[in-house]
């Protein structure tokens, strides 16, 4: 007699948990580190570069520059990511922004230095839409939203330790921060022996499936402009302190820390409104950030300054896991890596637009305090602008594709 020949049942993935959480989130905090880590030390910067041509534009892009390259090549990160592999591409990603991140600890110039932070954005393209997009694939439904907000809660958290840091450690000099950047390769080797591949739902086609346009079309748009309003104040709150009076380093990291922190408590809100839509949400934030710029940009008074910033952190903080549910939750996974770099690219551009647009407001209005007014009041127009605008998002955000 000839034996049945049962087939195999196809090995099944491994399930994701608090280990897998917990790396993707803490890797997810290196562009943080990259963009808040110097805020409070740019005034040094800027002094200790005093005799160097264009020192007024080169020392903000420190901050703002790896947001363009972020922007420019997170959506080509992205289609690595669904075409070859997304684990590698972030355990890569993560040796070599230490490796350019601790750069500036060496390097003698200031244009040497604004180079070496364009090749960390580079970097954390690669990390940004890396982590975002293994979230996805690794959770689904109501889990899914809720990690993304998460993600959000954790590196707004981070952001308030290192500006505190930043504040803390540059007391010391502003090339001590620079010493943090080694925090990635550290994660790297946990990353390696944790995390895993995510189990495709079919063979690797030569074809990428295509992207759904139009889907992404609306929430990438609101997202340019919300790059523009999370970064504002990141970049120009210690000048807008120190306008004010304020010449302590620490003073500022803490003082930025606080709007940081109110930033984390928006985004823990996010897991309790997933249920929500974005034509709900998104006006009610940009609202909130309105007015928390208003504030800021109303008096010199530092205890109404940091009033404004808190403001405008948790409006923001609220904001940006919204804009990212509504544009990837629904995703597929062979579209996920793609989506998700498209979503942060626009983020960063909005980002790395930010400083720009400020300062051709400061220009135009003849002051920082009435650009920031200006900005504020644009943003009252677009949020006029975007309650008929987003009649259609009217879908709960936690639902999914899967």
């Amino acid at each position: 007699m000839s034996e049945i020949q049962v087939p195999l049942a196809a090995p099944q993935a491994p399930a994701a948990g608090r280990p897998q959480l917990a790396l993707l989130l803490a890797a997810s905090c290196m562009p943080v580190l990259g963009a808040t880590l110097l805020a409070p030390v740019l005034p040094q910067v800027k002094d200790a570069f005093t005799g160097t041509a264009g020192v007024e534009v080169l020392t903000p892009l420190m901050l703002s520059a790896p947001a363009l390259l972020v922007g420019l090549t997170a959506p080509f990160a992205g289609f690595v990511a669904d075409r070859v592999d997304r684990r590698r591409t972030l355990l890569i990603a993560m040796i070599c922004y230490s490796v350019v991140g601790t750069a500036p600890l060496y390097l003698p110039s200031l244009p040497a230095i604004v180079a070496s932070r364009v090749l960390l954005g580079l970097c954390e393209a690669a990390i940004m839409t890396s982590c975002t997009t293994m979230i996805g694939d690794y959770w689904s439904g109501p889990r899914r939203a809720r990690y993304m907000g998460l993600q959000t809660l954790t590196t707004a958290i981070a952001a308030t330790v290192f500006l505190g840091a930043g504040g803390a450690l540059g007391g010391a000099g502003w090339r001590t921060p620079f010493w943090l950047y080694l925090a990635a390769a550290l994660l790297a080797v946990p990353m390696a022996r944790i995390l895993w591949e995510p189990a495709r739902s079919g063979p690797r086609s030569a074809k990428l499936v295509a992207l759904p346009w139009r889907q992404l079309a609306a929430p990438c748009l609101v997202t340019l402009f919300g790059g523009i309003l999370f970064y504002a104040l990141i970049v120009e709150l210690s000048f807008v302190l120190d306008d004010a009076g304020v010449g302590s380093t620490a003073a500022i990291g803490g003082i930025s820390a606080a709007m940081s922190l109110a930033t984390a408590i928006g985004a823990g809100l996010f897991g309790r409104l997933s249920g929500s839509t974005a034509a709900r949400l998104v006006p009610i934030e940009f609202g909130c950030t309105a007015v928390g710029l208003g504030i800021v940009a109303a008096t010199h008074a530092v205890p109404v300054i940091i009033a404004g910033a808190i403001v405008t952190g948790f409006g923001t903080g609220l904001m940006l896991p919204t804009l990212l549910v509504w544009a990837v939750n629904r995703l597929t996974f062979e579209q996920r890596g793609r989506g998700t770099g498209l979503w942060t690219g626009t983020l960063f551009l909005g980002q790395f637009a930010s400083a720009l647009v400020v300062a051709g407001l400061q220009a135009g209005t003849g002051g920082l305090a009435t650009g920031i007014g200006a900005l504020a009041a644009i943003t009252v127009l677009v949020t006029v602008l975007l309650v008929p605008a987003l009649r259609g998002a009217s879908r709960p955000l936690h639902l999914t594709h899967d």
